[in-house]
């Protein structure tokens, strides 16, 4: 999946309002941070019970959609601010956990 046209529609999203001056790595961090706390708060209370049906409550599971959108698209501008090539990022990071976290070795099935 490509990140390149959605990044595009929050840039021109932004400039139309002219919010560019204000994009600038620190603040869009900090809302990201701000975003990551509003979606946490839709699950602050819930029993790890409730919060694995919370998509069940269309009210809910509406807040809890927005939410992660916003958390998307600030980290999307960001990367796109930053230029950072998310998908090879996390490419990146996978690789990196894979070596840092070994999957445990099955055992093999002898026939």
């Amino acid at each position: 999946m490509s990140m390149a046209p959605l990044q595009q529609l929050l840039a021109e999203f932004a400039d139309r309002r002219g919010w560019g001056p204000y994009h600038v790595p620190k603040n869009l961090a900090m809302a990201l941070a701000g975003e990551a706390g509003e979606l946490v708060a839709e699950f602050q209370w819930l029993t790890p019970e409730e919060s694995a049906r919370v998509m069940r409550d269309p009210e809910a599971a509406d807040a809890v959609r927005m939410e992660m959108a916003d958390v998307f698209s600030y980290l999307l501008r960001l990367a796109d601010v930053l230029d950072v090539d998310l998908e090879r990022a996390l490419r990146e990071k996978v690789a990196r956990n894979e070596y840092r976290f070994p999957a445990p070795q099955s055992p093999t099935l002898e026939r």
